[in-house]
């Protein structure tokens, strides 16, 4: 079980690299067997193209210790386990540093829902984060950038809009596996690049109204989705 949670965390990162959505070593996938409470995740600073399966670092979730691997996990690993602590049915996170996402990050600024192909994948605006004060990038800076998070979403569906933007920083996504987390890594950058676009045309424009945002959202998700093939 935990070879094959390796297996597909590595092909995760490597497929995060395919899509173009990193640069250098700048991102990470982590994947978890909830069973054992086993987290799987890329090492810090391996490139891409030398990462295999037996690179990937086993960690226990409560404790955040290393239980096989040799090398550092990904130094982003504090916030993964903050958001697996906090987000029952995420069985894979991502991190990315990829352009038109961070853009609005920097600026500390949602992603509105500016049309419906946001809509059919979001439920609703991807939230930004607070910044995080001196005092928390002082401290555990990784667990509190997870704990930043985990208070965006206070309220918040974390299945419905499995994504942010840290202040500052850049996006973090989420899914029920790895390979899920990377799709909305993916997905994420598509409508951001569309909504600075959009923004460039016509700096005033605002979300789309609710009942569209709805009506394309719930034909996707959720048991009235008829999108697809059963």
């Amino acid at each position: 079980m935990l070879a094959r949670l390796r297996e597909a965390v590595c092909e995760a990162n490597l497929e995060l690299a395919a899509r173009g959505l990193v640069t250098y070593t700048w991102g990470n996938v982590s994947g978890i067997d909830r069973d054992s409470g086993t987290v799987a995740i890329k090492p810090s600073g391996v490139d891409y193209d030398a990462l295999t399966a037996a690179d990937i670092v086993l960690l226990d979730l409560l404790s955040g210790k290393v239980i096989w691997g040799d090398l550092r996990p990904s130094s982003d690993t504090p916030t993964h386990l903050a958001l697996y602590r906090a987000f029952a049915g995420v069985g894979g996170v991502a991190h990315t540093h990829s352009p038109s996402a961070t853009a609005f990050a920097q600026a500390g600024l949602p992603l509105p829902c500016l049309g419906t192909t946001h809509a059919d994948h979001f439920h609703g605006d991807v939230p930004v984060t607070r910044m995080l004060t001196a005092e928390e990038v002082g401290g555990a800076y990784e667990a509190n950038t997870g704990g930043v998070i985990v208070e965006t979403f206070s309220g918040r569906d974390p299945l419905g809009v499995p994504a942010v933007l840290v202040a500052g920083h850049g996006p973090f996504t989420w899914g029920e596996t790895a390979a899920a987390a990377v799709k909305n890594s993916v997905v994420l950058e598509a409508v951001a690049e569309m909504g600075l676009g959009t923004l460039q045309l016509r700096s005033s424009q605002r979300s789309i109204p609710q009942y569209l945002m709805e009506r394309h959202y719930r034909r996707k998700h959720g048991p009235g989705a008829y999108y697809g093939q059963r």
